[in-house]
């Protein structure tokens, strides 16, 4: 592939836009659900909890969230204008029901007050994080205290094979991810890395190692 080819899929992973921005994040929904559903499993939803999300995609997953416990509440924060109306549209009826809510975010200022959600979860968003620390603290602030937050990502040794990772995308290893953390209040409460068969562009399948950070504040 070309090199203006490989810009062009990082640039959509990292903000999908126009149709070919759809077509992505129906790919990504597909391709990351495995990493999702764990991320939401170690969150270990309780009812009545508030849950926000970083990066949410489509969102097709959501539906998924609510059968985790009763009376949640969930939100979500997306930088794509794309995602935000798709996520909505996919979600009518949670967004009618009020118990989701979409926003768009600038990917840096977390909208919301202090001590406001009892779990926070991002799945694949960590490569375009662009002050990981700030966006840290941003996150720990607004997590209740004891609230959990979970950071899902594919092992750097997987995603530096991929061609088009050499544009935009900051990779990240479990010591790197670690080494963080460490920068800020949270504690690591849990650390686990799975391996999975995923499908490439070209329909091969390969095993890729992911891991899910537990944080507590």
């Amino acid at each position: 592939m070309k090199k203006e080819e490989l810009q062009a899929i990082a640039a959509q992973l990292k903000h999908p836009t126009g149709e070919k921005g759809i077509e992505m994040a129906n790919m990504m929904h597909e391709t990351n659900i495995n990493m999702t559903r764990h991320s939401v499993q170690n969150l270990n939803i309780k009812a009545g909890n508030s849950i926000l999300e970083l990066g949410h995609g489509n969102a097709g997953h959501v539906e998924f969230i609510f059968e985790q416990a009763e009376n949640l509440k969930y939100y979500g924060l997306e930088m794509s204008e794309l995602m935000f109306q798709e996520a909505r549209q996919i979600n009518r009826n949670f967004v009618s029901q009020k118990q989701a809510f979409f926003s768009l975010y600038d990917g840096n200022a977390v909208p919301f007050h202090d001590d406001f959600f009892d779990k926070i979860f991002t799945v694949n968003t960590i490569y375009f994080w662009q002050e990981p620390e700030k966006l840290l603290s941003e996150i720990y602030r607004v997590l209740k205290p004891n609230g959990v937050f979970c950071i899902t990502f594919a092992e750097e040794s997987f995603m530096k094979q991929l061609p088009f990772t050499k544009f935009e995308f900051e990779l990240y290893s479990t010591e790197k991810v670690e080494q963080l953390v460490q920068k800020t209040l949270f504690k690591i409460l849990d650390k686990e890395t799975l391996t999975e068969k995923v499908k490439t562009r070209t329909g091969e399948l390969v095993d890729r190692d992911f891991t899910t950070i537990v944080l507590e504040k």
